[in-house]
């Protein structure tokens, strides 16, 4: 065979001049996040925080389960729902300071920071766990950084998966801010160097696009030097921002959507998760309301994970049973196809669908993903999990 005409010259000329796009792009995008992750983040007002909350919820989510019949998703699905329940009831606790909790006193909010931590470490704690302090706005900034200092003055060395949520972030100089917050935080209380991360909360019209024409989240998440945990869109606050008359704030109204979808695709490949948020709906009251909340919520959590929302908010214990079962059944609804396509990537085989690496990635991680809150069984899946991670 002939040599190729081109230099060989050329090539070294291209990684040259590339060399530098090569590296920002390795460190900008890293990739899918790797580890579990939670399905769910229960926010609770800082003053509702109290020994033995997450057994509680737990509790008070069976207990409107066998009050309030028929059950809200297939029978198939119930001994599931019931044992993590009892198991793991919530993945993820945010206790929570800013609009569950409001604005109080000084010498109050103090107080509720040393009682509600008490509370946390007198049980056993959810495996991701947090707090939403107020936010960095010019009016709540000192008692954002003075409740997040007693906060960890109280909560002595950190707690597996500890995350701070920090609320309605409009600016990439808030994010920049934060970045200081954490390192100052970290150095006061003797913490490793970068031990702090945050999640970027997206309840404001500037944050999904700046006065200059650009979607200022992409520049958040990277302004927040690896220290960005996740993207969690705020339902009610961003649709209030927008003039959205509140009986049709909703998480799938068309502008939730756009904001969404634009969260989305900044995050893609940072290694960045995004949550979606929550309904204001809730199970409580009579019979045919907690039916009617409950058939809302199976559905606004099964559309959010068609969409690739894999995590959202809880609010109220009853909304546990539908968001373990959307999910459970999201994951068993896709595991056949999943299995057979990854197989057939895996041995070269040509099936039905002819899967790109991308996808196959994307199957692996659907596959871990539905292990780790547990829709299906190790038994189930015909891949080690180091397989799956390898992918």
């Amino acid at each position: 065979m002939d040599a190729g005409r081109l230099p060989e010259s050329l090539l070294a000329r291209l990684d040259a001049h590339l060399a530098a796009t090569d590296a920002d792009l390795a460190a900008r995008y890293p990739g899918p996040v790797r580890g579990r992750l939670p399905i769910h983040t229960v926010y609770v007002p800082a003053d509702r925080v109290k020994p033995g909350l997450v057994e509680e919820f737990g509790q008070a989510a069976l207990t409107a389960l066998g009050r309030f019949p028929p059950l809200p998703f297939e029978e198939s699905l119930r001994a599931r729902v019931v044992d993590k329940l009892q198991r793991e009831p919530v993945e993820d606790l945010r206790v929570d300071f800013e609009d569950g909790y409001g604005i109080r006193p000084d010498d109050e909010e103090d107080a509720a920071v040393a009682v509600c931590v008490a509370g946390l470490r007198t049980g056993p704690l959810p495996p991701f766990v947090g707090l939403r302090c107020k936010s960095l706005e010019a009016r709540t900034r000192a008692r954002a950084v003075r409740t997040l200092d007693l906060f960890l003055g109280e909560l002595g060395p950190l707690p597996a998966g500890f995350v701070i949520t920090l609320p309605k972030v409009s600016a990439v100089a808030q994010v920049e801010a934060m970045v200081q917050v954490c390192a100052a935080l970290e150095t006061a209380h003797g913490l490793a160097p970068g031990a702090l991360r945050f999640e970027i909360q997206i309840e404001t019209a500037p944050a999904i696009l700046d006065a200059g024409g650009t979607a200022t989240v992409a520049r958040m998440l990277h302004a927040a030097a690896g220290r960005c945990a996740g993207l969690h869109y705020g339902t009610y606050d961003y649709s209030a921002a927008l003039g959205i008359a509140p009986a049709h704030q909703s998480m799938e109204h068309p502008a939730a959507d756009h904001a969404k979808a634009v969260l989305q695709v900044a995050a893609a490949g940072t290694g960045v998760p995004v949550a979606d948020g929550s309904t204001n709906i809730v199970p409580d009251g009579e019979p045919t309301a907690v039916q009617a909340a409950w058939a809302l919520h199976l559905r606004l959590v099964r559309r959010s994970l068609e969409r690739g929302f894999y995590q959202g908010w809880d609010l109220h214990p009853a909304q546990l049973p539908t968001r373990y079962a959307a999910t459970y059944a999201f994951f068993r609804d896709g595991l056949p196809a999943a299995c057979r396509r990854l197989s057939d990537y895996l041995e070269r085989r040509v099936g039905g669908v002819l899967d790109e690496p991308a996808t196959a990635r994307a199957m692996a991680g659907f596959l871990l993903r539905a292990l780790d809150c547990g829709a299906v069984d190790v038994s189930e899946i015909p891949f080690e999990r180091a397989v799956l991670e390898d992918l």
